[in-house]
């Protein structure tokens, strides 16, 4: 294999292509503009413990479970897990729709990059930063890239007044088409969604929307 070849194919594999998409800047009142930031820029995210009770650590073993062939390391796995526990729930958002969203965002890949230059796991524009945080806020960072695309999503959600659907076509730039959204639901009821002693792989209907106009 020819150097030049195997250098790009490095490459490839240190920065991973993403789910095509792009949020767009929208237009918000100062007030809105001034709860994301301080949204975005609260208190880190420490141990919850709604996930040290017995509901959570049962919840957070068996999302382990159905996460271990993606990250394969546990200490990784269970502080990405508790990460987006706490950063959805602070958002008022379902855990389990946050990982639907980055398995079809990202993979569950760190450093993923989209051909539109959306960033980590949950695929955030770098225009955000300058909008709603600091030019020093690194979206590839696990808490940072959560907090910031959880808290975009319940903007949108908020947007499009309890929406799911829109809101998820904003969050990928695609408003008024059905394929993104139907993706990540089919993700999130497929993989992710979870009732306390139910295995993986019950869900066997997901339904399908068609969204019409913008």
């Amino acid at each position: 294999m020819k150097i030049s070849t195997l250098l790009i194919s490095m490459a490839a594999l240190l920065v991973t292509t993403a789910q095509a998409g792009q949020q767009l800047y929208e237009p918000m009142s100062a007030s809105v503009r001034a709860a994301l930031s301080k949204a975005v820029s609260d208190t880190p995210v420490t141990q919850s413990s709604v996930l040290n009770d017995s509901t959570g650590q049962a919840w957070l073993a068996e999302m382990s479970r159905r996460l271990a062939k993606r990250l394969p390391d546990e200490d990784q796995r269970n502080d990405f897990l508790k990460t987006v526990y706490y950063e959805a729930t602070r958002a008022g958002l379902d855990p389990e729709l946050v990982l639907g969203l980055i398995e079809v965002e990202s993979g569950f890949k760190k450093y993923a990059v989209s051909s539109v230059a959306a960033r980590g796991y949950m695929q955030v524009m770098p225009f955000w930063t300058q909008t709603i945080g600091s030019p020093e806020h690194d979206l590839f960072h696990l808490r940072t890239n959560l907090r910031y695309g959880c808290n975009i999503l319940r903007l949108y959600i908020d947007m499009e007044h309890g929406d799911l659907y829109r809101a998820l076509g904003r969050y990928n730039g695609s408003l008024g088409k059905p394929e993104y959204p139907n993706m990540v639901l089919a993700a999130w009821k497929k993989h992710w969604d979870y009732t306390p002693g139910e295995q993986v792989g019950q869900h066997t209907t997901v339904q399908t929307v068609k969204v019409a106009g913008n």
